[in-house]
């Protein structure tokens, strides 16, 4: 039987590039982890909305 690992949305955000798509992992509350896989279009139209909003310190 295989152990049992508990689900934590602990860790750092990440990106990995497999072959020709980018996975992005992102820790969510209450556990686990969403996962979102993104082709170079939609990273860089997800990297242009997200800085037309966040503010640069």
């Amino acid at each position: 039987m295989a152990a049992m690992k508990p689900r934590t949305g602990d860790g750092p955000m990440e990106v990995v590039r497999e072959q020709r798509k980018l996975v992005m992992r992102i820790p969510t509350d209450g556990g686990g982890r969403l996962v979102v896989e993104l082709n170079d279009e939609e990273a860089q139209e997800l990297k242009d909305a997200l800085d037309g909003v966040i503010k640069v310190a």
